[in-house]
């Protein structure tokens, strides 16, 4: 069975609703220079679901805690940490709790078909939501907040496409949501706002169609 899927089961029975991933993997060995070449934007994925590792590594890759003060792979201004990391996959929407390395499960269910206005997110095996915790956020500047926020969710994006042109995957970051129907679907709260949303799967090795760089 799926690891996610098994989550899944677990919850409905009544168990923990948090999931401990593994530890990430060791990552490629291809070169920061040479990920900064193959960075690119893609919209076609193979259909198969992230592993555990797989999922792990993009996680902390994307904003996971990379050292023993608990800060994190994404930098925040002040250190506010300011962003959750939500995560939607088929078997349903978690929230990535990076002290933990845990999936936090927040809604059961394949909710993809509200991951965004273009047909290709519904299909997407993982979609990513950046999501602004304004009671955070305010706490170390007020007036510049949404600003803010939008370059800390830039600096996540980023890892999440240097991580994906290293290791195989494709990614498109995406601004085109309805987040109306997402903030439902991802159960946010009154402090809460989306700020992006980005889209990551699987690429064939002979796959070079669906590439579009930029």
């Amino acid at each position: 069975m799926n690891v996610l899927l098994a989550v899944f089961a677990a919850v409905l029975v009544g168990e923990a609703a948090n999931f401990q991933l593994p530890q990430p993997g060791p990552g490629s060995d291809m070169t920061l220079t040479q990920a900064l070449k193959d960075r690119r934007t893609v919209r076609a994925y193979e259909t198969r679901e992230l592993n555990q590792t797989e999922l792990a590594s993009l996680l902390w890759a994307a904003c996971g805690v990379n050292r023993t003060d608990g800060r994190l792979t994404a930098p925040t201004g002040r250190n506010v940490q300011d962003i959750d990391v939500y995560v939607m996959l088929p078997t349903g929407v978690y929230r990535y709790l990076a002290h933990g390395n845990q999936l936090e499960l927040v809604n059961a269910g394949d909710h993809r078909a509200a991951a965004g206005k273009q047909p290709f997110a519904a299909a997407a095996p993982v979609n990513l939501f950046y999501v602004q915790d304004l009671a955070r956020a305010m706490k170390a500047d007020e007036k510049n907040t949404a600003r803010h926020g939008g370059i800390h969710a830039g600096a996540i994006m980023q890892n999440v496409y240097l991580f994906c042109a290293a290791n195989g995957f494709g990614t498109v970051a995406r601004d085109y949501l309805d987040r109306d129907r997402l903030a439902a679907v991802l159960k946010l709260g009154p402090t809460q706002r989306i700020i992006l949303g980005q889209s990551v799967g699987a690429l064939s090795a002979d796959r070079t169609a669906g590439k579009v760089a930029r």
